[in-house]
């Protein structure tokens, strides 16, 4: 496709009308050929921000973007094999804790996820603040982990869905991101890329969310469960709170050590709370049980006996980072500067708004303004309080840690605006929502 006649399309979509049967075909042949610039593409992808996609543009966009490059392939392999994902929460880290837990209970995990988007934060990075890890692992690596370890976490290399690879940084810095049939389409080429069996989504709602508002966060669980579906990979949906950062940390090296004192069973209650209820939905799409009470007590267990922490040194060192952080967090990168935030007033934390803290942390230079920005993996906070706690003045907030003094200062203005204390005010269950083929169904679980 000539870039001069994407021009067309992108009036054609600014203008409300679905693009032509095999246009989205060809321009994502050739946007990965290099034959389309990204500032068109990006034009294009802010007018379906503002107009979204038809089913069937949206079916053949996530087709185009899966036959882009190539796909795992475990042939006649009788293990099922499932995976989860998040679309973006910050503190939300369950993914490390889920895919050693899962293939400790049976199930193989060829996790593919993302790096940092917008104000959340990414798996990849997380990862990669361990010493020497790789992310980047040849299909062929893969499929040879996978069969003999259970586990693979890994990114989007130059084989497998360039296309996605190519927009999703894009996104990142053209503020195309909040897009229900983008992110669906984002998220579904890469995952039906594995090979799936099963997959489970972790879809976000509130304030910290791309999508804010329950009705806009339902509006992609059942876009998404409906792709998955269609393509044969049973698929299920769950709504998690992100109206406040899940655990304590938020941070790349913060975060993973998180998630392994969560794999040591010593995890903040609201982070492994969620993660055993993802987890225990992919056991149920897995097939490797059928009772909820089973699959929550095979995933307890797996954390109690040390098998997942186990597992999750034996993957970081096949991987090619220092399996010693798994037995030592101490291990991973320090901030040079560690500040405390004390509450100035006495009363019930009202909100700690995880937006804010998502850019503060991009503020420290944890996170992407532009897609060549260099990560610092030990900056970060981490928020000490919940909505609902009541603290006294005086009482620790949370913690900073900064490259220098000046960044600790700007960081102190940003825990000051995302906490707020007041008067009590509701809270949000956890998980309030599950969704599947079948419907729609109110969870009482908060």
């Amino acid at each position: 496709m000539p870039s001069m006649v994407v021009p067309r399309l992108i009036e054609r979509k600014r203008d409300g009308m679905a693009l032509e049967p095999g246009a989205w075909t060809a321009l994502i042949q050739a946007y990965v050929a290099g034959e389309v610039p990204d500032y068109q593409v990006a034009a294009l992808a802010m007018a379906v921000v503002f107009r979204g996609l038809a089913a069937e543009e949206l079916s053949e966009l996530v087709e185009a973007m899966l036959s882009s490059g190539d796909r795992l392939d475990f042939g006649a392999w009788p293990v099922p094999r499932v995976d989860k994902h998040s679309i973006g929460g910050v503190g939300d880290k369950t993914s490390l804790l889920l895919a050693p837990m899962l293939a400790c209970a049976g199930v193989a995990v060829p996790m593919i996820s993302g790096r940092g988007l917008g104000h959340t934060g990414g798996t990849l990075d997380k990862l990669e603040s361990i010493r020497g890890f790789r992310t980047r692992l040849s299909l062929d690596e893969t499929l040879r982990q996978v069969r003999d370890l259970g586990v693979a976490m890994i990114g989007q290399t130059p084989e497998l869905v360039p296309a996605d690879r190519k927009l999703y940084a894009l996104r990142d810095v053209t503020g195309t991101v909040e897009s229900i049939p983008l992110i669906a389409a984002s998220i579904m080429s890469k995952k039906l890329a594995e090979d799936l069996t099963g997959l489970v989504l972790d879809i976000k709602t509130g304030s910290g969310s791309f999508m804010p508002e329950r009705a806009q966060s339902l509006d992609l669980a059942r876009t998404m469960v409906a792709i998955g579906e269609a393509k044969g990979c049973r698929t299920v949906a769950l709504l998690t709170a992100m109206d406040r950062p899940l655990g304590w940390a938020c941070g790349n090296a913060l975060e993973m050590a998180e998630a392994i004192h969560g794999l040591q069973g010593e995890g903040p209650e609201d982070l492994m709370e969620v993660t055993y209820a993802l987890g225990v939905e992919m056991l149920l799409v897995a097939g490797v049980e059928t009772v909820r009470t089973a699959a929550r007590e095979r995933l307890e267990g797996v954390v109690q006996s040390g098998a997942a922490l186990d597992k999750f040194a034996s993957l970081v060192e096949a991987q090619g980072g220092d399996p010693a952080v798994v037995r030592d967090p101490e291990r991973l990168p320090k901030a040079a500067v560690r500040r405390d935030v004390v509450a100035s007033i006495e009363g019930a934390v009202q909100r700690v708004d995880p937006r804010t803290i998502g850019y503060g942390v991009i503020g420290l230079g944890g996170g992407r303004q532009r897609t060549t920005d260099h990560i610092d993996p030990a900056v970060g906070f981490v928020i000490r309080v919940k909505p609902g706690m009541r603290v006294e003045r005086g009482e620790h907030l949370a913690t900073i840690h900064a490259a220098d003094a000046a960044s600790a200062d700007a960081a102190e203005q940003v825990v000051e605006r995302a906490i707020s204390i007041g008067d009590p005010l509701p809270v949000a269950p956890l998980v309030s929502h599950r969704l599947d083929a079948s419907g729609l169904e109110t969870l009482e679980a908060g």
